[in-house]
């Protein structure tokens, strides 16, 4: 029996051409800056986006750490939705790290209205936290994959502008809502102060994230991430690989969002089940299993070769990417419909 993989995005393996990509690749020492592949990489991100310079990390976590870092002092805080990737899946790091608090946001499908931000900054009394930063994920995943629109990004800068707030935005699929909504990677440059874009996800490569900002903030960066352990040496491998998943794997995430989106399109017809349609906009379904826990469906999906991840307790993500077929896809909606329909 065949496995299909929907835990997530990161369980892409490194096509051959990738690899031929990797061992051909030029190196040298990245902590001397002596890199020419990560330095190549590093400056065509940061164009691309519209940035300055680039920092090449081991993940996406320490990337959105570096940031809170580099523009934050110890006692400030943070706006971020309550669904938030900083706040919900990296171990408390921001405190620890940063010495920052995270104010939680309830917003909808992981997105902050700009409209509220303003209820929420602090720091005009000696005994309130300075607020300090706003931080998005774009597209989210405990949203479900929900993409901003840039309307919605303008305001929001536009927002921390009035406020005197810097913005953050943890793109770990920006490479997905870029192709959901026609963004243009150019434009990000002017909008946030700090953005972490991955490639370890839905693009393929094996790892890496890059954070980009001005040259200042990469050079504070670039020694935290030294602090941090996060210097690395002959690097070219793995930023080579995420060159080649940008360049050749990015346009195959459009088949992953039709896969998601035809696989949402039939969870409402299973007795119990049900998805929120409109929020399914790139390459994750989040959906409700009724009456049956999470990991009951689950554990029933696994017998037959279908691997997924609880978000709650009746609460399953199912996440596309481009190593799944349209074969697996008619597969997985057959099997789901044997185990569940009535």
């Amino acid at each position: 029996m065949s496995t299909i993989d929907l835990r997530s995005d990161t369980v892409t393996l490194p096509t051959p051409s990738m690899k031929r990509v990797m061992e051909e690749a030029l190196l040298g020492d990245d902590v001397f800056a002596e890199d020419p592949s990560a330095n190549s990489f590093q400056e065509k991100m940061a164009k691309m986006f519209g940035f300055d310079a680039g920092l090449f990390v081991p993940s996406g976590t320490m990337s959105n750490q570096l940031a809170l870092k580099a523009i934050t002092d110890p006692g400030d805080e943070v706006l971020i939705e309550s669904k938030g990737h900083i706040i919900q899946y990296e171990a408390g790091g921001a405190s620890v790290l940063s010495g920052v608090q995270l104010f939680p946001i309830i917003g909808s499908n992981g997105k902050l209205n700009a409209r509220s931000i303003p209820d929420y900054v602090r720091g005009a009394h000696d005994w309130e936290p300075r607020t300090r930063v706003v931080c998005l994920e774009h597209s989210t995943n405990k949203g479900g994959g929900a993409v901003y629109t840039w309307d919605e990004l303008l305001e929001i800068r536009s927002v921390c502008n009035d406020c005197n707030l810097l913005l953050h935005i943890d793109g770990a699929r920006i490479w997905n809502a870029m192709m959901a909504t026609g963004q243009k990677p150019s434009d990000f440059g002017a909008l946030a102060d700090t953005l972490s874009i991955c490639f370890s996800k839905g693009l393929g490569a094996p790892i890496g994230s890059m954070l980009l900002s001005d040259e200042r903030t990469i050079a504070k960066a670039r020694r935290f991430r030294k602090m941090w352990g996060g210097g690395m040496r002959q690097i070219g491998m793995l930023t080579a690989a995420a060159d080649y998943a940008v360049e050749h794997h990015w346009p195959k995430m459009k088949q992953d969002h039709i896969n998601a989106k035809l696989f949402a399109g039939e969870i409402n017809k299973i007795p119990d089940f049900s998805v929120d349609l409109d929020a399914v906009q790139t390459n994750i379904v989040i959906f409700n299993t009724g009456k049956r826990e999470a990991s009951e469906v689950i554990t029933l999906f696994a017998d037959q070769g279908i691997r997924m991840v609880p978000f709650g307790k009746y609460l399953v993500r199912a996440t596309f990417h481009f190593q799944i077929t349209t074969e697996q896809v008619t597969t997985l909606i057959t099997t789901m419909y044997q185990l569940f329909s009535e």
